[in-house]
């Protein structure tokens, strides 16, 4: 089985390349919801996460607020790090079980891990190919600005608390630029899944 990482900063289209690999047969797994499963109520990501950053940060019915939490570690890169600490091994943990599963059921398939922050973690390590996508910085703004309802100031200030895409792109085997639209980055998507197939017939 073919182990990929795929990764990228803020908003550049990584949800739209995925769905694009999908589409194709890849088995992908999304990391943000992953994220969103190891600190589920209940779970103990979600204990250490309150321990450590107090009970303002979980909503009345006892869920992780996301924005509370999201104000703190964009403002404070001591507690971002803090917060990675806690969420990464756990995340790493379920796709590398996710990966097992699927290399048993198809073992000549292609498995596809999305993960913001996999050259950050050191995650990237774990895969045969990383792919890393990205988008013109402009472009980049103007799509966080919109998606999340932010201020430019505001999307400036989550773009800039990740690693460089300069930087990100240093460690691509393949990289895939969604700045000129759907169509384009589809087309991109296509020869990049050739390539592996060509490489493994």
């Amino acid at each position: 089985m073919l182990k990929v990482g795929l990764t990228g900063s803020i908003a550049v289209g990584k949800s739209f390349v995925c769905e694009c690999f999908r589409e194709l047969g890849c088995h992908v797994l999304d990391a943000d919801q992953t994220a969103r499963e190891v600190v589920a109520p209940g779970t103990e990501g979600l204990r250490r996460i309150a321990r450590e950053f107090g009970s303002d940060i979980l909503t009345p019915d006892g869920n992780l607020d996301r924005k509370t939490l999201a104000s703190i570690v964009f403002a404070d890169e001591a507690r971002r790090k803090l917060l990675n600490s806690i969420v990464h091994p756990l995340v790493i943990e379920v796709q590398d079980d996710w990966i097992r599963r699927h290399e048993k059921s198809d073992p000549d398939g292609v498995a596809i891990v999305d993960a913001a922050l996999m050259i950050e973690s050191g995650g990237y390590k774990r895969f045969d190919k990383v792919v890393v996508v990205w988008c013109e910085p402009a472009i980049q703004l103007k799509r966080l600005m919109l998606r999340d309802n932010l201020t430019r100031p505001e999307a400036r200030k989550r773009i800039d608390a990740q690693l460089p895409q300069d930087e990100k792109k240093l460690f691509a085997d393949h990289l895939i630029d969604t700045s000129n639209g759907l169509e384009d980055t589809r087309h991109r998507v296509n020869a990049v899944f050739r390539e592996w197939h060509a490489a493994n017939s």
